[in-house]
């Protein structure tokens, strides 16, 4: 029996019924069972490569944690696969390099759309398309992260393809060309730097799904990374409340 016949997908080795509608995106594995932690009656549903997926319940409501491991195609992959079990609510969760003058090591970027600084979403539409995050999902991180009494920026991030371009890029061999990009794009507004967001909103748009991001940045040589912060975590799991609070009502689809 093949993966399409069995309802297993290849790479996350889930099948429908293993997720709830809402599933949280952390890249790294480690941070799903402390993000679990904040379900209730929280079970590890599958393991495999950088997949690592967890399902539980917040106020009633199935919900899920799948990590996509680093990088937009590895992201892809996760999404388009959760999507075929039956998702269709997404929030990535994870660490981002801060861009703007003034940002405080810690803040949380409330991400309304995606630079699409890299190959992966090419595949699936022109570049001129916008990778934009779901209204209603940014509402949510925004009513999570007031209520929580985070620290807080709403703005678009630059999903990049190299972690090094971006930290060490005056030994890359295209110096002047990766700061001129990275001066663009500060001067434009972006807030933070990742490398999963436009992936996860290109494919989000395309298949009619929602999606959105909230990034804890940091300053690059800032010792003060954690890559499990409880207010980082908290607010995304707020922001699941506040969404399944809206659906119930009928306020927040499409």
């Amino acid at each position: 029996m093949n993966v399409e016949e069995s309802g297993v997908q290849h790479h996350l080795q889930l099948r429908p019924g293993d997720v709830g509608r809402y599933v949280l995106l952390p890249g790294d594995p480690g941070r799903c069972e402390p993000i679990a932690a904040l379900f209730d009656d929280a079970v590890k549903v599958a393991s495999n490569r950088e997949y690592e997926t967890w399902t539980g319940y917040l106020d009633g409501e199935r919900v899920s944690v799948t990590s996509t491991g680093i990088g937009c195609p590895s992201a892809a992959i996760a999404v388009e696969e959760l999507i075929k079990v039956g998702a269709d609510t997404f929030i990535r969760v994870g660490t981002s390099g801060a861009m703007q003058p003034g940002t405080v090591t810690g803040e949380l970027a409330v991400i309304t759309a995606a630079i699409r600084d890299e190959g992966t979403t090419s595949h699936y539409l022109p570049i001129e398309f916008p990778a934009v995050a779901h209204p209603a999902v940014v509402d949510a991180l925004a009513e999570a992260s007031r209520t929580r009494g985070a620290r807080y920026r709403l703005g678009v991030s630059q999903s990049k393809d190299s972690f090094y371009g971006e930290v060490e890029p005056d030994r890359m061999p295209v110096p002047a060309h990766l700061h001129d990009r990275w001066n663009a794009w500060v001067a434009g507004g972006a807030v933070s730097s990742e490398m999963e967001a436009a992936a996860i909103f290109i494919i989000a748009a395309i298949n009619r799904v929602r999606a959105g991001g909230v990034m804890r940045m940091w300053w690059e040589g800032s010792e003060d990374i954690d890559p499990v912060n409880e207010q980082l975590l908290g607010t995304a799991v707020e922001a699941l409340r506040v969404l399944i609070r809206a659906d119930r009502a009928g306020r927040s689809w499409p």
